[in-house]
């Protein structure tokens, strides 16, 4: 597998692009080890701590660096609080929430009710999802991918196919 990091030229307001899928291991008392590589892609992030939470479309929870966490809140900051829907749509946002340091090994503790809430056993996957990391169980990633895969050339096609913002011609 391979992780590396990319800067993000295009869009100031995020830190960096996180590149890379890698499969590990939690312990039982939901402690895993970020692979080297992952660890080295997130260093500038180590001091200011992150954000783990539930993802709102998938089974699996999110890792926010707390730079990109803020720009995320700064954004939902800006709805209405008078206006029920966003009022809900923050209590479920923010529901189960934690902040986690990565300790000086290098690992990462996943919360009981967030190992509860994306299934995680054993095997695990940390996927990138561009400046957050995704932390699937094994199984339920790769079924994921599995039934992602028969509607993707459809979905790249409606997400990206008029996306051309370069000069190069490339999409």
């Amino acid at each position: 597998m391979f992780l590396y990091l990319l800067s993000n030229h295009q869009n100031c307001n995020s830190l960096n692009t996180i590149v890379g899928t890698y499969e590990c291991k939690v312990d039982a008392k939901g402690r895993l080890l970020l692979p080297a590589p992952l660890k080295k892609q997130l260093a500038s992030s180590l001091q200011d701590g992150f954000v783990l939470k539930r993802s709102v479309f998938q089974p699996c929870l999110e890792l926010y660096p707390m730079a990109e966490w803020t720009i995320l809140m700064n954004k939902v900051n800006k709805l209405n609080r008078f206006v029920k829907k966003n009022n809900d749509f923050i209590r479920r946002f923010t529901a189960g929430v934690k902040v986690v340091e990565i300790d000086a090994l290098g690992r990462l503790l996943v919360p009981k009710d967030l190992v509860v809430f994306a299934s995680i056993s054993k095997d695990i996957v940390l996927s990138s999802a561009v400046n957050i990391v995704e932390i699937w169980d094994k199984e339920l990633y790769e079924k994921s991918i599995d039934d992602a895969t028969i509607d993707f050339a459809d979905l790249a096609e409606d997400v990206m196919g008029n996306v051309n913002d370069d000069d190069n011609g490339l999409s």
